[in-house]
């Protein structure tokens, strides 16, 4: 029987009936992530191309990426605003974080992202051989945040409760890390970061040096937060949990544009 003779012989149930059918598909949705260290934009032939990095964030078709390397207003990259300009190439929306100041300007992370952020929280990380910085960005359904950690094994791991800090504070969403955590799976460092966070990327990707890679230090992954007694937050934590499953995880073969190679997965998660 076709949907237009139910609609005639029972109207107020046909009506009911695409309604729940509606509504069951609208209570699903998918996102793509991304993290990208562009590297300022200086590819592996030490050329400063940010069309060429716009090109690949734009052949991904990604809803929200984490950037790292960014230069803004800088002398090293002629007085560019580097988010900005890749925003504008990739018609996106910028979120910057500064993590220093350098070279008559600023230099840190950032989120290129489809929809306006609903709030944004920036937070510095600790970084001896530079201070470090962690933006996250809420969205209607989830979190996401980036960052670039130390090179210093030692300051990874003092940052690690500042980043179990701002995850903590996701409001029950699901809160999604990524960046160049430079680190392999491997270190100390991954392996207590893992007691709360699920990585989702695979491990066995190796993302640097994008010509040639032989290590992995690129990850996006997932906050699960510790196991407690409380009920009501055990529920929160499962409700987080519940509502995002994972499709897919890639990396992209691109191996000029970075000396990273960006990596991305696809989540499907039940709206609120």
């Amino acid at each position: 029987m076709s949907y237009s003779l139910i609609v005639k012989r029972y109207p107020l149930n046909a009506i009911l009936i695409l309604l729940l059918l509606l509504s069951s598909c609208q209570s699903e949705g998918t996102a793509r992530l991304m993290s990208y260290n562009i590297r300022n934009g200086i590819g592996m032939d030490d050329q400063r191309d940010l069309q060429r990095v716009a090109d690949v964030i734009n052949a991904c078709q990604a809803d929200v990426i984490a950037v790292q390397e960014i230069d803004s207003m800088t002398a090293r990259s002629g007085g560019r605003d580097v988010l900005g300009e890749l925003a504008t190439l990739t018609g996106m929306i910028p979120v910057y974080a500064p993590a220093i100041d350098y070279d008559g300007g600023k230099y840190g992370v950032g989120i290129l992202c489809r929809k306006p952020p609903l709030s944004v929280v920036r937070m510095p990380l600790p970084g001896r051989e530079e201070r470090r910085m962690v933006v996250a960005a809420e969205f209607k359904d989830y979190v996401f945040a980036c960052t670039h950690l130390s090179l210093t094994a030692a300051d990874r791991m003092l940052s690690l409760p500042i980043l179990q800090e701002v995850a903590s504070r996701r409001a029950g969403k699901p809160f999604y890390l990524a960046g160049d955590f430079n680190a392999e799976p491997h270190e100390p460092f991954i392996q207590s970061l893992t007691e709360q966070f699920t990585i989702l990327t695979d491990t066995t990707v190796r993302t640097f040096p994008a010509d040639a890679p032989d290590i992995t230090i690129d990850y996006i992954v997932r906050f699960r937060g510790q196991q407690v007694n409380e009920s009501t937050s055990q529920k929160a934590n499962a409700d987080c949990t519940q509502r995002v499953d994972l499709l897919t995880c890639r990396p992209v073969d691109l191996s000029v544009a970075s000396d990273h190679r960006p990596v991305y997965i696809d989540i499907k998660y039940k709206k609120k």
